[in-house]
């Protein structure tokens, strides 16, 4: 999607936050823990570093993505949103060595404030999303990506301490509504065709809730009729962060993009916090 960008970070940044950020993120308080796991923004150079070889090591390694020579060249996934986000990490404490060392999952976050200030949003490359943010002017926008998480690790504990910590940070920055893209792995939509399918035809936002692909990558997701849809294999055909959004109430944009270069099938989510079960806010914000 984006070039790779050199970048230097601002050391100093990681003692006030970034710009505008509430000191929230200077601080080493867990925003979620389970056990010896524990998930917070990061506070270093080094742990936003360790985060890119995290990204490397699942993407390209593992997936396979294949976009510039500079990425194998460092061994890390990097691009210019990488120095304006909040990096949200998951922390293996029973792990030895530096905090660096016990990463074993990350998640990128982008508020609407430095979005507006730094140029824009990552996932517009693909989805019209500022066109859905124009439509909702007084509602405070956060865009979720680069979802990464070490094969051992992904459980139903780690995505629920995640979301444990993505709450905190949600209640802490007064978001209204989370968004961006989510990934099917390979290049050829038709292989998810059951799970696309049902995306499309039963939760596609509406209204003003409507988001499309940008028109020169838009790749259609209703792939088979609604009446030809196993509704349990097409969910259990999800992958796991999209059927966490999917249990959260979140809506789905109209069409899906092909990244070659990640080699997956892209989708858009949109999730308002108003939609969001009171019992899932319970459960969440309880451990938060």
């Amino acid at each position: 999607m984006m070039n790779h960008v050199t970048f230097a970070f601002d050391t100093n940044r990681f003692e006030t936050g970034h710009a505008g950020l509430a000191p929230m993120t200077a601080t080493l308080m867990p925003l979620g823990k389970i056990g010896s796991l524990e998930a917070r923004l990061a506070t270093s150079e080094a742990e936003i570093e360790a985060a890119q070889k995290l990204r490397f090591s699942v993407f390209y390694e593992e997936l396979g993505a294949t976009r510039q020579t500079a990425h194998r060249l460092d061994q890390r996934d990097a691009d210019r949103f990488d120095s304006i986000c909040d990096h949200l990490l998951v922390f293996d404490t029973a792990l030895p060595g530096p905090s660096a060392n016990q990463i074993v999952g990350c998640y990128r976050l982008l508020r609407q404030e430095t979005a507006d200030a730094t140029g824009g949003f990552y996932s517009a490359d693909e989805f019209e999303f500022n066109t859905l943010v124009a439509r909702h002017p007084t509602l405070n926008f956060l865009e979720l990506g680069r979802s990464c998480v070490l094969p051992a690790y992904r459980s139903k504990r780690t995505i629920e301490l995640l979301w444990q910590a993505i709450w905190a940070y949600v209640k802490h920055h007064g978001i209204d509504v989370m968004a961006g893209c989510a990934s099917f792995h390979g290049t050829i939509p038709a292989a998810h065709a059951e799970a696309l399918s049902f995306l499309a035809h039963h939760c596609t936002g509406e209204g003003d809730w409507a988001v499309r692909a940008v028109a020169e990558r838009f790749a259609p997701m209703d792939l088979m009729p609604a009446e030809a849809i196993n509704a349990k294999a097409a969910l259990a055909a999800m992958p796991p962060l999209v059927k966490g959004y999917l249990r959260l109430g979140a809506k789905f944009g109209e069409g899906c993009v092909i990244d070659h270069d990640f080699g997956t099938t892209d989708v858009f989510v949109v999730l308002p916090v108003s939609a969001i079960s009171e019992r899932y806010i319970t459960y969440y914000g309880g451990g938060a």
